[in-house]
């Protein structure tokens, strides 16, 4: 799926929108999305940063963040976005079974 046709999928602000979900692997795409801490997630994530940049949280870990860059969330960890522009957007893989 391209960038362009991932920006036009329905979501509500802030939030993802579902690509594909398949048994223990879910795709998702986030365009601008909520800043600050989420509520952790219930499975092990890998985030791809399609466009902008930013700086993103995990545990106690702050990374400056752009286009291209890949990030990985263990199930349960405290993380989230932090001084994004305003065409960030980012692909959210999770796997794995429930933890």
């Amino acid at each position: 799926m391209s960038l362009a046709t991932a920006l036009g999928l329905p979501f509500a602000p802030g939030r993802s929108a579902e690509v594909f979900i398949d048994g223990d692997l879910e795709l998702r795409f986030a365009a601008q999305p909520t800043t600050g801490p989420q509520v952790p997630h219930l499975r092990d994530g890998l985030y791809s940063i399609a466009s902008g940049m930013g700086r993103y949280r995990v545990q106690d870990q702050v990374t400056a963040v752009a286009s291209g860059d890949v990030l990985f969330a263990a199930a349960h960890a405290p993380q989230g976005s932090e001084e994004i522009t305003e065409d960030f957007t980012v692909w959210v893989l999770f796997f794995g079974p429930e933890k």
